[in-house]
């Protein structure tokens, strides 16, 4: 299965612009943007992604609470999650990473290569759970 569409949720719309170059325009994926965890769980009733890059810190519902919110949601339970944050320490890190993300990319992140990290992240997430899908 090839990554397509996105939902991206960051309230900051300068990362929102440079985020939206990098993966529709650059790499032609699919995406919808958010400004906010509420915003989020209005539009995935809408459009299912096959991932969702999730910044971490937002004013309101931040990353790991829109994160619990989603999940509630039966066609989100399995969709992947990455993070992106300016707060990198391993103790953050391992956070995102015991709530159900699958990656932290860490801000600054360089835009003419994020749409390639990205679909390395979600091939390896398909190559880790075709453990647990029966066909």
């Amino acid at each position: 299965m090839q990554l397509d569409k996105i939902l991206h949720v960051e309230d900051d719309e300068s990362i929102r612009v440079i985020v939206e170059m990098a993966l529709a325009d650059l790499s032609g994926y699919t995406l919808v943007s958010c400004d906010g965890g509420k915003s989020a769980l209005t539009q995935i009733d809408q459009f299912t992604p096959d991932l969702i890059l999730l910044d971490a810190m937002m004013p309101g519902m931040d990353g790991l609470q829109t994160l619990i919110e989603l999940r509630k949601k039966p066609h989100c339970q399995h969709i992947p999650v990455v993070f992106m944050t300016a707060r990198i320490q391993q103790t953050e890190k391992q956070e995102y990473l015991n709530a159900g993300a699958v990656d932290v990319i860490e801000k600054p992140f360089d835009a003419m290569t994020l749409g390639d990290k990205l679909n390395t992240i979600y091939q390896a997430y398909l190559s880790s759970s075709d453990s647990d899908v029966t066909e």
